[in-house]
């Protein structure tokens, strides 16, 4: 039986869809990929990997904002 996580699926259509050129996308297709991209972040953000990017985007914003002051 072949299993697809969607997550990774996700990755891969957000992929092809950002390579194409920005001339070429209409205002429904930069929805669809702006959608596309969101769904993704919904799926990543309860699991391990999503909790360790958030936690490494937040250490690199706390980092820079202590860097500027």
């Amino acid at each position: 039986m072949l299993t697809i996580n969607v997550a990774v699926l996700l990755v891969v259509i957000v992929a092809l869809r950002l390579r194409r050129r920005t001339e070429a996308r209409s205002r429904f297709d930069e929805k669809m990929t702006v959608l596309i991209v969101l769904a993704l972040g919904i799926m990543l953000a309860p699991t391990e990997v999503g909790q360790g990017i958030a936690n490494f985007i937040g250490q690199l914003v706390s980092s820079v904002s202590e860097a500027t002051l």
